[in-house]
């Protein structure tokens, strides 16, 4: 992108203290005071459309998400999903990104646009950025809510950049190494179908498809498909230079789920036939030490606020992680993704660091 500022002028991007400036169309600041993210964007004058501001505007946008990773834009009045839409396209280049291979189940709402998720409001869903284990990833997501609920249902984010810094040496190296097994499993009775997960109800197209993106396919009885694909731990973000703790391997473990849950499956179905589970990238499990410790860092690194109607959140997905809290009455976020980066860019981005395997203690 050719509007964008280079990759030495990051560091300065990120020294600078959020300005207000009474001539600016938008006001920016830290939106918690003990916290560096999100930034809220405000409007300066009311009823300002924030895709015809953000398509006039675009570096100022580019550079507070490079500078801060995580933008609240609030009291722009976006009511509908088109307003949404047409946001993420004055914000973004290139193609948007579709739900496929996916882990929750979701509805489309508008062209590339879905639901955040379907799963039931009683559920906690445990922070993760989004499409770490597919080989084509979006750089930039974007949250909407349409619909706030009477209590709970906030969008937790934590910064993985940070979180890779703080991960134990050894262990990073230790997944740099062995990298992570994602296994799973569909029509068990429990979790997505894989007509639902792959949007297809044709065996020969999963295949195809998982071939293409190094899964490999294992079709049980009964309809039943057991999926297994290794994925490195961490990423480098070829815009901004950083590694990132980039993984699901905490998120789909066993040990992460809620205890009620996971008793019951682990009544339910051995091991090796869990709806989704992960291992080192060569079979053997994960220490039950490291998890509890990665599951810490997250923790610590979680900021949590409350969603307003009308908010829209953009996050760089490689340096924030998002999860959502259980909540009570009706609510609708919606949630789109934008600018694809690839496992090869990544890799480059790596070496460039001197990081001769990704994920390499520095």
């Amino acid at each position: 992108m050719n509007n964008l500022p280079s990759l030495k002028d990051f560091g300065a991007l990120r020294r600078k203290t959020v300005s207000v400036s009474e001539e600016a169309l938008v006001r920016t600041r830290p939106l918690l005071a003990d916290r560096p993210m999100p930034v809220l964007v405000e409007p300066s004058v009311p009823g300002m459309d924030l895709a015809a501001w953000a398509h006039s505007n675009r570096r100022q946008v580019d550079e507070l998400l490079l500078a801060h990773r995580a933008l609240l834009f609030r009291g722009f009045g976006v009511r509908t999903v088109d307003e949404f839409q047409g946001f993420v396209e004055a914000s973004s280049d290139g193609e948007r990104l579709e739900y496929r291979d996916r882990s929750s189940p979701r509805h489309e709402v508008g062209e590339q646009v879905y639901t955040s998720t379907d799963y039931p409001s009683d559920q906690r869903i445990f922070l993760h950025n989004e499409g770490t284990y597919w080989v084509t990833w979006p750089l930039k997501i974007y949250f909407c809510c349409l619909k706030a609920p009477e209590r709970g249902g906030e969008t937790p984010i934590a910064d993985t950049c940070r979180i890779y810094q703080r991960v134990d040496p050894a262990v990073r190296q230790r997944f740099a190494e062995r990298k992570v097994l994602y296994v799973r499993n569909y029509n068990d009775g429990f979790g997505l179908r894989w007509q639902n997960a792959f949007q297809t109800d044709d065996p020969a197209e999963v295949d195809r498809y998982c071939r293409d993106k190094g899964i490999e396919t294992e079709w049980k009885g009964g309809d039943r498909l057991r999926t297994r694909q290794v994925r490195d731990a961490v990423a480098v973000n070829p815009r901004t230079g950083e590694p990132a703790w980039f993984n699901h391997a905490t998120f789909f473990h066993v040990s992460t789920l809620d205890p009620q849950v996971r008793e019951s499956l682990l009544a339910e179905f051995p091991e090796e036939d869990l709806p989704y589970n992960t291992y080192y990238g060569d079979g053997t499990p994960i220490e039950a030490e490291v998890l509890d410790d990665l599951r810490r860092l997250y923790q610590e690194e979680t900021i949590v606020f409350p969603w307003q109607e009308g908010d829209v959140l953009m996050l760089d997905n490689m340096a924030v992680a998002h999860a959502r809290q259980p909540y009570a009455g009706e609510r609708l976020v919606v949630v789109g993704m934008a600018e694809p980066c690839s496992r090869e860019e990544s890799d480059a981005a790596a070496r460039g660091l001197g990081l001769e395997t990704v994920g390499s203690a520095r």
